[in-house]
């Protein structure tokens, strides 16, 4: 656009009538954003006042004592409740985590909005001050599938860091006897981190083997993941094998090493072994965080 009467955006004129002007909707609403969050209090990550929150969409900040460390976004299908209640699951089944030292704020956000993005519009903002380090260290990261178990882990990333605690207590198992694969998927359901071995949508042939085997005891009360998959290991015939990985668990009928294994447990002679693994790691390098979507 020029001519005699026009003034070039950026380079205002007084003595021309007209100018052009190009409203920049995703700075508004980053501002917006940024300026309303700021003036919230934060609150303790903790179920109580993560239930209080409602079931709407919307963009949250997880911090870490007095340091933003990610930044989310929660959709009319999987609202705010549910999004920080994942994460507070998480977070509660992990190594050297105090959860006492973690607080949320959040917003409400109209659907309408979901396709501007603005959990992104809000990291673009704090990337060049104190930064929100999750959203680069594959915190919010689901089941990476079985064809990543051999990959080594970066060092940088959040389970390297926040290895999965295989100390961790279950409850409410039950105490009589139990096939393999339905004292499986109920302690899938208690575990704060995935627990992933073959079932009937993945591996028929392999669920019917874990359903003909029986635990014969489970302990009244609860148990440590630690020991359930000694218990696990030692009602299935030799061959299979439980491993935690620094993110999930994982069993399957194999013999194999993992590099970034933390433990093994496998049955040899009759007896259950529990193996310590060496950790190796891959040397730090970028992470993409793909946890938003539902």
């Amino acid at each position: 656009m020029t001519g005699a009467l026009f003034s070039p955006m950026g380079k205002p004129d007084p003595d021309v009538p007209a100018a052009e002007f190009k409203l920049n909707i995703t700075k508004a609403l980053g501002d917006q954003l940024q300026e309303r969050l700021a003036s919230l209090r934060r609150a303790p990550l903790t179920p109580p006042t993560v239930a209080a929150i409602e079931p709407l969409a919307g963009v949250y900040e997880l911090w870490h004592g007095d340091k933003r460390v990610y930044v989310g976004k929660a959709t009319a299908s999987k609202g705010l409740n549910q999004r920080l209640s994942e994460h507070l699951r998480k977070l509660s089944g992990r190594r050297y985590i105090d959860l006492a030292e973690f607080t949320f704020m959040c917003l409400y956000v109209e659907e309408d909005l979901d396709a501007a993005a603005p959990e992104k519009l809000l990291i673009k903002r704090y990337r060049n001050t104190s930064g929100c380090p999750w959203n680069n260290n594959g915190f919010g990261n689901k089941d990476p599938g079985r064809n990543r178990d051999s990959s080594r882990v970066k060092e940088n990333h959040f389970d390297a860091r926040y290895p999965i605690d295989t100390d961790r207590e279950v409850t409410d198992l039950g105490s009589s006897s139990w096939n393999v694969l339905d004292t499986l998927l109920a302690a899938k359901e208690k575990l704060p981190f995935l627990l992933r071995f073959p079932t009937d949508k993945t591996d028929k042939a392999a669920a019917k083997r874990l359903q003909a085997a029986n635990i014969t005891t489970l302990p009244n009360g609860p148990i440590t993941f630690r020991r359930l998959m000694s218990h696990v290991i030692d009602a299935l015939p030799e061959g299979w094998q439980a491993t935690a990985l620094p993110g999930y668990a994982i069993i399957y009928q194999e013999v194999k090493d993992y590099d970034s294994a933390l433990t093994i447990w496998r049955k040899r002679s009759g007896m259950v072994v529990e193996e310590e693994i060496k950790t190796v790691y891959a040397p730090a390098a970028a992470i993409k965080d793909s946890g938003e979507d539902d």
